[in-house]
């Protein structure tokens, strides 16, 4: 039998250091990709509900219910004549203090005008608080509106829809009522002032339709001398209608008498037309006079005027030379 022979232990200098190992963690588990069918389905349905978004945020904007963030330089407040004639400071004051206060509230409505462009429909005291607010303060928190984009169907719906606003949210007075009217009429929005306070006014009781178109005649007759026209109360508003309709001079007396008083508020301006009510009136104008072939003369309160077919160049300087030998 052979001789075992005895094997010494391993010297580990020998081998040097031994290999490093590192745990690999756990196996990944295995997982069986989508089916091509299920993922479909599912892009169809992201699709679905983008295409659903997109539809009503355009929906909402084109009904009127979406808020845009507009910079008060797009705004265009003359789109539309105003139904408002003026503001009382007194009055603007609390708006401007809410909105330095809270910002805006309740945006106003425009509607699209084109090319970055809106026209205002109602809103104009929010709109100019925020404009005084930004000329004051330079802040850009006052550099924006925030406006609903209406669509009206025509100019008729967009003038209803500012005098509603107007009629329910800050009272006006029966001769911004009656100027809205006969602005509107004017700019061929309807076909005349009855037809245009008809419209504008359909929510309103007859007698007050009636008032409004009684106070049109005294827009027509003294719009461009008055000075304080909203502060006209009722009862003298409609006094001075009847009086300028019943007598055609008593225009012309209303108008010298407020010329020559030149009132610098609104108790002075109804002073005069108080005045004015409580006198003689104006004296009926005096029919031209023939004075010579083709030649007229008409005499009124420091004025003569000739016409006809004989007034030319020649009597023209007749006349300049008879009045330089009679002064």
């Amino acid at each position: 039998m052979a001789k075992r022979k005895r094997l010494s232990p391993a010297d580990p200098e020998l081998f040097g250091a031994g290999l490093e190992t590192k745990a690999m963690g756990v196996a990944a588990t295995y997982r069986r990709p989508p089916a091509p069918i299920a993922e479909v389905s599912g892009d169809a349905a992201a699709r679905a509900a983008l295409e659903e978004v997109a539809h009503e945020l355009h929906s909402a904007r084109a009904e009127g219910r979406f808020v845009m963030r507009l910079p008060l330089a797009a705004v265009e407040e003359a789109h539309l004549a105003r139904d408002r004639i003026g503001m009382d400071e007194a009055e603007l004051a609390p708006l401007i203090a809410s909105l330095r206060d809270r910002g805006q509230q309740m945006p106003i409505e425009v509607v699209d005008l084109g090319q970055g462009r809106y026209g205002l429909i109602s809103g104009w005291r929010r709109l100019t608080a925020l404009r005084r607010l930004h000329a004051e303060t330079g802040a850009d928190r006052f550099a924006h509106v925030q406006a609903l984009v209406r669509s009206p169907q025509g100019a008729p719906e967009a003038y209803r829809a500012m005098v509603e606003e107007n009629e329910i949210r800050s009272g006006l007075s029966f001769y911004e009522r009656a100027h809205i009217a006969v602005e509107a009429a004017e700019r061929g929005v309807y076909g005349d002032r009855a037809a245009a306070v008809s419209a504008l006014f359909a929510a309103a009781p007859a007698p007050k339709r009636s008032k409004i178109m009684a106070f049109t005649a005294l827009v027509e007759a003294l719009d461009d001398v008055l000075r304080f026209p909203a502060a006209i109360p009722e009862h003298l508003g409609l006094a001075l209608a009847g009086r300028l309709q019943a007598e055609p001079g008593f225009r012309g007396y209303l108008a010298e008498a407020l010329h020559r008083a030149a009132p610098e508020d609104a108790r002075a301006e109804r002073a005069v037309l108080e005045r004015a009510l409580q006198g003689q009136g104006a004296k009926t104008p005096e029919a031209a006079e023939d004075i010579a072939p083709g030649i007229a003369l008409k005499a009124g309160r420091r004025r003569l005027t000739l016409s006809g077919a004989g007034v030319d160049a020649a009597l023209a300087e007749d006349l300049r030379r008879w009045l330089k030998t009679r002064a």
